[in-house]
């Protein structure tokens, strides 16, 4: 049975929200997201932690999480910056941002040698999901013609925030479970008691059911997704026509693979709800939530007692 790694994405600049949101208390105790994700995961039976983060915040990360969380299992980082690119590419002038979720991943390649599960560091995903993740990745085969993965799925309106936009991968699924199609929305906005999505940056917007599954970006890969990576990864570059803005989202790499005939992505749904602080406004409605399980008894009032 394999034992899976968790790797967790907490590289964002965090630009909407306006601070350094991955390491935000939201506990009762000083406990940030990360924890809870975390304390869940190691529960659920994941044995290492991958961090993804920019180097600039490793010392203020480390005294935050790393150093608290290594007492409990093995912990390593990984740097995504915007100069990691292939051999014959640069920077263009007026690139800020980091290149995306499919370029994070890929920078694991030298550190995971087991099925991993994929996470942001500013969402609360729910025990579930991470208990559900952790059962299939034990029993993944290690050798297939087909690569199998796994896409935890949230219900659309459980991972709304009411102050804002959010990006989230909206699925297909067939009568089998499979994701078949998943569409990276960058603008999806809760409106009354539906949803709508825009691709023009507000000027014009498309319904979308609240009952549509979603991608919070929680996956359950094997190692080969790292060199299906480093293929798609230099393709995106030479064919995206603004390289300031745009990013290597890993619902597009998925997304590929499936077309290929490369890769399965079964898709666990789960009833559980998201919460996150994407926008400042967030984080008192993530307060009263992690105190409200804490007061139902699912987590201790100090998580690492």
């Amino acid at each position: 049975m394999n034992k899976p790694t968790l790797v967790i994405m907490a590289a964002g600049m965090g630009s909407r929200y306006g601070g350094l949101k991955q390491i935000d208390p939201v506990g009762l105790n000083g406990e940030i997201i990360i924890d809870y994700s975390i304390y869940d995961a190691l529960k659920a039976g994941f044995v290492n932690i991958v961090f993804i983060i920019k180097e600039s915040i490793e010392c203020d990360f480390r005294k935050i999480i790393g150093d608290r969380i290594e007492k409990y299992c093995d912990v390593t980082y990984v740097y995504q910056e915007i100069n990691i690119l292939p051999e014959g590419f640069n920077v263009p002038d007026g690139r800020v941002k980091p290149w995306g979720t499919g370029h994070a991943i890929m920078l694991c390649k030298e550190l995971v040698n087991e099925p991993f599960a994929v996470i942001n560091a500013d969402d609360y995903y729910g025990a579930a999901s991470f208990q559900t993740l952790s059962d299939y990745l034990a029993n993944t085969p290690e050798t297939e013609e087909i690569a199998n993965y796994y896409m935890v799925g949230y219900s659309l309106k459980n991972t709304l925030t009411d102050h804002g936009h959010v990006a989230r991968g909206v699925c297909k699924i067939n009568d089998q479970g499979y994701l078949t199609e998943i569409h990276e929305r960058t603008h999806i906005k809760k409106l009354g008691e539906g949803a709508k999505y825009s691709e023009d940056g507000g000027k014009t917007w498309v319904e979308l059911s609240v009952e549509s599954i979603v991608s919070m970006n929680m996956w359950g890969f094997t190692p080969d997704i790292f060199s299906e990576l480093e293929k798609l990864f230099p393709q995106f570059l030479k064919q995206t026509n603004d390289l300031n803005n745009s990013e290597f989202f890993i619902p597009e790499v998925v997304s590929k693979l499936i077309e290929f005939n490369k890769a399965s992505v079964q898709v666990i749904q789960t009833p559980e709800r998201w919460v996150g602080v994407t926008y400042r406004e967030d984080k008192s409605m993530v307060e009263d939530y992690i105190a409200s399980l804490i007061s139902e008894g699912k987590y201790p009032e100090k998580l690492w007692s």
